[in-house]
């Protein structure tokens, strides 16, 4: 599948439904339809094309790519993070596109062989792009408490007769994509904790979203997924999926970089970071920011942060000892 790259303009507006479904994200499957988020204004495929062609040609040289772990569907992902370029672009005076590529590709390996400078990843491509390509993180992201943390939960159907994690021996289970933290990861920690093998499950399936892992359990397909937590308050609020237990708190995702991209460029883009307020000065641009992962935009990371989910992907085999970096 070619690349595509897109730009955007503020009087234009997205929903999940319209947004040209060839457009995908780092490993994005297409085989499971999207749960609709938007009722506002669509923009379609020859106004997109439109908006492409006009842009093209038209930046500076200093042009870099921008990559995302998928949450949602790739449109309303990419929706949001079009205008967060654009104010990435306007604060550094670097020109940040999105960057799309095909869904047998992940972020870490994107990211890390310079196909982009920069993405925003969790935990667990965040490790392993560190260990196998030296990628460093800029920053974590704040929740809508201000807190760089996040938890991973269970849930089911409203009606379902599973009531708790100790229920889950013999059902059909649903995770998000191999790499996602809050989507795989964290989930095999909550069963590893409670002594469940994946061996007792009837079976499983890696789903490739936060969004398709509900969507498997809302459709019937699977009896639980795994996965990101304020989303599965979203849907529980609106009477779709029921919580049935609940992680601890873990590193949150974040913006990370290669190793290739000049120190001056990532500290600007650091900067900008830092100083990037979604909830006020820059909240007007901004598309759906608060169903992200970063309501409350970004802080500090520091490579100890990581720590005890390096040695959890350690013991799931998923880094090796050799693999850990001394970074600071």
């Amino acid at each position: 599948m070619a690349k595509r790259v897109v730009r955007y303009r503020k009087n234009f507006f997205f929903t999940a439904i319209i947004f040209p479904l060839f457009l995908l994200s780092c490993d994005a499957p297409n085989d499971i339809p999207v749960i609709q988020v938007s009722s506002h204004e669509t923009i379609n495929n020859r106004q997109l094309d439109a908006l492409q062609a006009e842009h093209q040609g038209a930046a500076g040289s200093h042009i870099y790519y921008f990559c995302f772990d998928l949450r949602g569907s790739p449109q309303e992902d990419a929706a949001q993070y079009l205008p967060f370029l654009k104010y990435l672009s306007d604060k550094t005076g670097y020109t940040l596109q999105l960057h799309f590529s095909p869904k047998n590709s992940s972020v870490a390996d994107q990211l890390g062989e310079n196909i982009t400078q920069f993405a925003a990843v969790g935990a667990s491509s965040f490790l392993y792009a560190q260990s196998r390509y030296e990628v460093t993180s800029l920053v974590r992201s704040l929740n809508y408490l201000g807190k760089a943390e996040y938890q991973s939960v269970f849930v089911t159907k409203p009606g379902s007769k599973i009531a708790s994690i100790k229920d889950l021996p013999g059902k059909k289970l649903a995770f998000g994509s191999r790499d996602s933290t809050q989507g795989h990861l964290i989930p095999r920690i909550m069963l590893k904790e409670h002594g469940i093998p994946l061996s007792a499950l009837a079976n499983y399936k890696h789903t490739g979203s936060h969004q398709n892992c509900a969507e498997a359990v809302i459709s019937g397909k699977y009896d639980v997924c795994g996965m990101q937590d304020e989303l599965a308050k979203s849907l529980q609020q609106r009477g779709l999926l029921k919580i049935i237990h609940s992680s601890e708190y873990f590193p949150s995702s974040g913006i990370a970089s290669n190793m290739k991209v000049p120190e001056p460029v990532r500290r600007a883009v650091k900067e900008a970071l830092l100083d990037f307020d979604p909830q006020g000065r820059d909240k007007h641009t901004l598309y759906h920011w608060q169903n992200t992962e970063m309501p409350k935009g970004f802080t500090k990371s520091h490579d100890a942060d990581y720590q005890q989910l390096r040695d959890w992907s350690i013991r799931f085999g998923f880094l090796h000892p050799v693999d850990q970096h001394e970074g600071t």
